[in-house]
């Protein structure tokens, strides 16, 4: 099984030049503040077991086993993450507190093993989301808790160049109402689906400012550019997703 994302997306340069946007262990929007945000909302408590999908070079994973005692299984579809993952793991001697395996969430079969399921920004990679929730829900105890974020789309329809973007991406990005109908079809309870486009521009104006100025990190300079364009358009936003598996 090998993905094409460690190719080009998802190389070992590439994660670290990303790295030095969103800080130190992290890849997603917002790095470790934002984190800390939204883990303060999810009521961990010590030997609470999380199930972290996408969970890119670990930053989250460290951070709630660190702070709240709780166990952490990793699971990424990028045999580069999780290799960058597994070498910070050692040098932050975190024990089986967690762990990390590279594997597409598709294919998992986790049954009510997990109090929390928690990504950040992983499933636009995903197509199938009614198979994905399925198997999310699965894997959640009763009364399991799902939190995840991710790059959305606006209400208008996509230009020309968004949907290029898109295409080239190998996306499959849904609006905030679009993953909360998707996620009460799956059978999940307490949907809050929480439409943080005005947040993201902030952040990615606050990363933006963040890119060295240097020939190698141009690439990267351009593309927040872009980001941030199509989110003052409106085309492209994030949002911020709770549900409850009854």
């Amino acid at each position: 099984m090998t993905n094409p994302l460690d190719s080009t997306q998802y190389t070992l340069t590439s994660i670290l030049k990303y790295e030095r946007i969103y800080g130190h262990n992290f890849i997603s929007p917002g790095g470790l503040e934002s984190t800390r945000e939204m883990v303060s909302r999810l009521g961990l408590r010590p030997g609470m077991r999380v199930l972290d999908v996408g969970s890119g070079m670990g930053g989250a994973a460290f951070y709630m086993a660190q702070t709240f005692g709780v166990q952490v299984h990793g699971v990424d579809f990028s045999r580069n993450m999780v290799t960058l993952a597994e070498a910070r793991l050692q040098e932050l001697a975190l024990g089986t507190r967690v762990t990390f395996a590279y594997g597409d969430i598709l294919e998992s079969d986790f049954h009510e093993a997990f109090d929390l399921v928690y990504s950040r920004d992983a499933f636009l990679h995903i197509h199938d989301k009614p198979r994905l929730f399925h198997i999310l829900y699965r894997a959640l105890k009763a009364q399991g808790q799902l939190f995840f974020t991710d790059y959305c789309r606006g209400d208008g329809e996509m230009s020309e160049a968004f949907r290029a973007y898109v295409a080239e991406r190998g996306y499959d990005l849904h609006t905030p109402r679009g993953y909360g109908n998707l996620l009460a079809q799956a059978g999940f309870t307490d949907v809050v689906a929480e439409d943080k486009s005005k947040a993201f521009g902030e952040i990615l104006r606050q990363e933006l400012a963040r890119v060295p100025e240097e020939a190698s990190m141009m690439a990267i300079r351009r593309s927040w550019e872009e980001k941030l364009a199509r989110n003052a358009r409106g085309e492209q936003g994030w949002g911020w997703f709770w549900a409850r598996k009854p």
